[in-house]
């Protein structure tokens, strides 16, 4: 039993036909158990209770105990069996620890080492995990970054147009008699107007407006340099 780590044993019992405890599956009884085992039973057979006063009148001849009594019998004597299989376990794993405790065996080594790398296998996916997060977080900020450049772009475009489509208004004014004209592309500058206040966060949804506003604005400056050239 030296060199083995105290462990918990499971036992279990087995009865003979005189419902005595002979087997413990697990666990090898000392002889001085077994003997303390059988005298307990023997004792316990040889008790009865003695005679009433009177109550030799008749004799119907010996009583057999109830199923009662039987039972409760067999549960003390099944107690104190059970009490002594206790000691002998206590004592054998008090002489396992006193053998060496410390002296582990190889299956015990193996499951240690075994923990030990699941855990660093635990660990390093942990922080695989952690530099993804990073990852994704970090291309977010940067798609969030190129989205404000973007939307930027498209509001400084917008606004370009805008002062381009009113000098060319100007000019046009300037050059032309007086006289009642009506206003140049008002339906894509309408709709190009109407976008961006739906869209203020999101103008990127209006560039396709915008260019189409622009294109309608060059075509209309152009027309007019031909007919007063």
């Amino acid at each position: 039993m030296g060199g083995r780590e105290s462990t918990i044993r499971k036992v279990s019992y087995g009865l003979d036909q005189e419902e005595k405890v002979t087997v413990l599956q697990g666990v090898k009884l000392s002889d001085d158990v077994l003997q303390r085992m059988r005298e307990s039973g023997s004792q316990s057979s040889e008790k009865s209770p003695p005679p009433k006063p009177g109550s030799q009148k008749t004799d119907p001849g010996p009583t057999r105990p109830s199923p009662a009594e039987m039972q409760e019998e067999l549960r003390k004597r099944f107690e104190r069996e059970q009490g002594l299989v206790r000691e002998e376990l206590a004592r054998m794993a008090r002489r396992e620890k006193e053998a060496g405790a410390d002296d582990l065996k190889p299956a015990v080594l193996r499951e240690r080492a075994r923990t030990r790398e699941e855990l660093e296998k635990a660990q390093n996916l942990a922080k695989q995990l952690a530099r993804k997060d990073a990852e994704l977080k970090h291309l977010a900020a940067f798609y969030k970054e190129q989205l404000q450049l973007m939307e930027k772009k498209n509001m400084d475009y917008y606004q370009q147009t805008s002062e381009m489509y009113n000098e060319a208004a100007t000019k046009a004014e300037g050059s032309m008699k007086a006289r009642n004209t009506l206003p140049i592309c008002p339906e894509l500058q309408s709709q190009v107007l109407n976008c961006y206040k739906e869209n203020r966060h999101q103008t990127l949804h209006c560039s396709s407006l915008a260019k189409e506003y622009m294109n309608c604005i060059n075509s209309a400056k152009k027309n007019t340099m031909v007919n007063h050239g």
